[in-house]
Order: structure tokens, then C-alpha cells, then sequence
């Protein structure tokens, strides 16, 4: 016949018959009665741990809440972190989209300024080229006018020399003076 050497995890674990004595009122002359028989462990009072082996707990239905509590108050904290990321991402969103506008906006008035400042440029060059060429031509006109002028007075000069030079051979020739020589006499 073997014996059963029990383990160290087993021989560890304390009998359920005191332990539930102490957790159930139960009669004395009930627990006489299932002392011959072994009485099945409750799930809710026993909880297997991993480094213990079983553990049994005198709280159960308690440690229960209070874990879904935390796992509440858990999920109640994670969905209010992604609320709150999500409300930070719109504003950022929201903030850099009026940005993006603000800045399409001032690129559109500097470039509309900048194209009226162009237009005002060119008219201002094309006025100070017709004034210029108005000018150059005002002063090719003074400078035709200026030649011909001069032109009138070389030809009446010559015409004033030559008609002095027939005036004073037609005197040699006939041998008279002038009557009126050299107007201061």
C-alpha cells in the first residue's frame, strides 16, 4: 500500500471545515454530521494564486466589487484621457486650419498688393517714357527750328554780303560814294 506524501503547496492549505466554521455559522450538530464526508470548498471564498498555491479569502463578494469598482473607475479615467485627446486633437486641428487660412489669406493680399504695386510701376514707366519721348521730341523740334532759324539768318547774311558787295562794286564802277557811309557821320 502506497501513501500519499502530500506536496508542499498541499501541505499548506488548511482544511475547509474550520475555515468555513469560521466564515458560515453553521450548527454544531450539522458540522458532526458532514465531519465523516469531505465538504466541497465554495468557489466564491477560495482563490488559487499563483505563488501560494490556494488562498482563501474571507472577504469574497467585497474584494469582487471593489475590483470591478477599480476597473470602473479604470475604464471611467481611460475614457475620459481619450475625450479629453480627442478634444486637445480638434482644437489643434481647428486651430491650425484657421491658421492654414489666415496664412492663405495674407498670401493672397500681399500677392494682390504686390501685383496692384507691379501695375502702378509699369503705368509710371509708360508715363515717364511718353514724357520722355514727348520731351525728345519736344527738343527735336526746338532743334529744328533752332537749325532753320539759323539757316535764315546765314541766308540773309548772304544776301546782306552779297548785296554790299554789288552795292560797293556799282559805286567803284560809276565812282560815286554812298550817301549814307558809316551811320555815326
Amino acid at each position: 500500500m502506497e501513501v500519499a506524501v502530500p506536496t508542499k503547496a498541499e501541505a499548506e492549505i488548511p482544511t475547509a471545515a474550520p475555515l468555513l466554521d469560521s466564515v458560515i455559522d453553521v450548527p454544531n450538530d450539522a458540522a458532526d454530521e458532514k465531519a465523516g464526508a469531505p465538504a466541497p470548498e465554495p468557489k466564491a471564498i477560495v482563490e488559487k494564486t499563483p505563488d501560494a498555491g490556494v488562498k482563501v479569502a474571507s472577504k469574497g463578494s467585497r474584494d469582487r466589487d471593489v475590483a470591478l469598482a477599480e476597473v470602473e473607475k479604470e475604464k471611467r479615467t481611460s475614457f475620459i484621457k481619450a475625450w479629453e485627446e480627442n478634444k486637445k486633437t480638434k482644437a489643434e486641428n481647428k486651430a491650425q486650419k484657421k491658421l492654414s487660412a489666415l496664412a492663405a489669406w495674407e498670401n493672397t493680399k500681399k500677392s494682390s498688393a504686390e501685383a496692384k504695386l507691379r501695375k502702378l510701376e509699369e503705368k509710371l514707366e509708360k508715363k515717364k517714357a511718353d514724357y520722355g519721348e514727348k520731351t525728345k521730341n519736344k527738343a527735336a523740334m526746338i532743334h529744328k527750328q533752332a537749325e532753320e532759324k539759323r539757316a535764315m539768318v546765314e541766308a540773309t547774311r548772304r544776301e546782306e554780303i552779297l548785296k554790299a558787295e554789288e552795292t560797293a562794286a556799282k559805286y567803284r564802277a560809276t565812282g560815286s560814294t554812298p550817301k549814307k557811309f558809316l551811320g555815326c557821320f
